[in-house]
């Protein structure tokens, strides 16, 4: 950003400062709730005897998650952030309530499902309030806080879980949480409940009428309610997935195949044409930030669980193997930030989902040879660097390949691709593990890695086609979107590329 503000920028600086610490406060507790259930889950597992819905508490409140972005996106288009981010805040805390009282797995997979539909919803009303309230000069500020928000929990969450479950009940990692959120979220609504509906809104898909004209305010525009439809598709397909592993025999694998099919397509729906099949430019990007999620948050969440129940060390440890991660993550990702334009955004993206490739694999062999502790979280620490290699680059080339008018719908479509690829790696490394189970020994956890790392070696493959083999440099650029991709897509790209210089700077977020 500038260095020197503006009088009015610095007044609204001063002015929003409590809104902004609010902001911040409850994108870090979103971000310490998600980090934290990794390390308590194990514990959680054990208690309500619930193994075989274990995955399923993981990729229930992402699959919800995608549900609570489209409509809240929607919402605050229609009436302004205040009424879509009340109802973010109580879905959030009820959910959080119901898992902490939760006396089953059942129960506690619904509160996550409530969790994950408040929290996607908190992210999208986070923006929306950032763009309405804050001049574009502080934009870049207000961003910087939220990603240290998401940075700090990264570091001290899954310890701090850790010594909450072993020193006090792991269903404090959720009440607590439940307790805080309340009075920070009222701090933002009593700053934005004057806020309406965008006074000149844009017009809507397919020449509906524009959002919040409607006479009879209907819920929102048809385009807008078949995207809803579809993430709600997706996200029960992803969660029929999830517990077709307690059907048993042949069945499970139809109900699953069926899940996955069914996830897919409506995916399909809701990111750009070609998506699937990843075609050259921004639909691989979207694609390959879909599989690198997948392999990635999917293998996560079996490094505590292997080392609670076969290396039998406290929970606390156990998060501290995520930790190493999430400081090699946020190296890497400052490290690509410093190289810029040096370090093209293809071979960042080509390179990093290698090192995670290799890092997922190494992880898996650590498993099935039990080889000692620190060595598991080196391979596991690998890998979160290549994830900070990868990340913001792939956000940076959406951002490029996208007008001002499209840049909104394809981020979106990265953020439900993100979602949905890993709730769906989830649901099926969950059946899998129930598969396998029964064969003991450190088995089921090798599979699951083996899948994952199958899913970042396709990512890696598929990185080769986030550009064009004859784009160089900024020439090519317009080149980089799928030829039937929605021509505001593909003009903005060679505007891009012709009169916007590369914001490296976004990268170091």
């Amino acid at each position: 950003m500038p260095s020197v503000l503006t009088d009015d920028a610095r007044a609204a600086w001063v002015r929003l400062r409590a809104t902004t610490w609010a902001m911040c406060a409850l994108v870090f507790l979103a971000a310490f709730e998600s980090l934290a259930v990794t390390t308590v889950m194990p514990t959680v597992s054990l208690e309500l005897d619930g193994a075989a819905l274990y995955a399923v508490a993981f990729a229930a409140p992402l699959a919800s998650g995608v549900v609570g972005m489209v409509t809240a996106g929607a919402w605050a288009d229609r009436a302004g952030p205040a009424r879509p981010l009340l109802a973010a805040a109580i879905a959030f805390v009820v959910g959080l309530v119901v898992a902490g009282t939760a006396p089953t797995m059942v129960v506690l997979a619904g509160g996550r499902l409530l969790q994950g539909l408040g929290g996607g919803a908190l992210t999208v009303v986070s923006y929306v309030v950032v763009a309405r309230l804050y001049p574009g000069a502080l934009h870049p500020r207000v961003f910087a806080g939220f990603s240290a928000a998401w940075v700090v929990p990264s570091l001290v969450g899954p310890p701090v879980a850790g010594f909450v479950t072993e020193h006090l009940d792991w269903r404090w990692v959720f009440l607590g949480v439940a307790l805080i959120v309340p009075p920070i979220a009222t701090v933002v609504l009593a700053r934005v409940r004057s806020l309406g509906p965008p006074e000149h809104p844009e017009p809507a898909p397919d020449g509906l009428t524009p959002a919040g004209r409607a006479a009879d305010d209907a819920p929102t525009t048809v385009a807008g309610a078949r995207r809803i439809a579809w993430a709600v598709l997706a996200a029960v397909a992803v969660l029929v997935l999830g517990v077709s592993g307690e059907i048993g025999g042949a069945a499970t694998v139809v109900v699953a195949l069926v899940g996955v099919a069914v996830a897919l397509g409506a995916l399909s729906r809701l990111v750009p044409p070609g998506t699937l099949r990843a075609a050259r430019g921004l639909p691989a990007v979207i694609a390959d930030r879909g599989l690198l999620a997948g392999a990635f948050f999917a293998a996560e969440v079996y490094l505590p669980y292997l080392l609670t129940r076969r290396y039998d060390v406290a929970a606390t440890f156990a998060g501290v193997s995520l930790t190493a991660a999430a400081l090699t993550w946020a190296s890497a990702a400052w490290v690509q930030g410093r190289l810029g334009e040096r370090l093209p955004h293809a071979r960042a993206i080509q390179v990093g989902t290698l090192i995670v490739t290799v890092g997922i694999a190494g992880t898996g062999v650590g498993a099935a040879v039990h080889a000692p502790i620190p060595l598991l979280v080196v391979a596991w620490a690998v890998a979160g660097f290549g994830m900070g290699l990868t990340y913001a680059r792939q956000t940076v080339l959406v951002l490029r390949y996208s007008t001002g008018r499209a840049a909104g719908t394809n981020s979106s479509a990265l953020s439900v691709s993100d979602s949905i690829g890993a709730s769906l790696a989830l649901a099926v490394t969950g059946v899998l593990f129930a598969a396998v189970s029964s064969r003991g020994g450190a088995t089921p956890y090798v599979a699951c890695f083996a899948l994952t790392a199958a899913l970042a070696a396709g990512a890696a493959l598929l990185a080769a086609r986030v550009t064009p083999r004859a784009a160089h440099g900024h020439a090519g650029a317009s080149a980089n979107v799928a030829e039937d991709a929605p021509d505001d897509v593909r003009t903005g790209a060679a505007q891009r590329s012709s009169d916007t210089p590369t914001d490296s700077s976004v990268a170091r977020t």
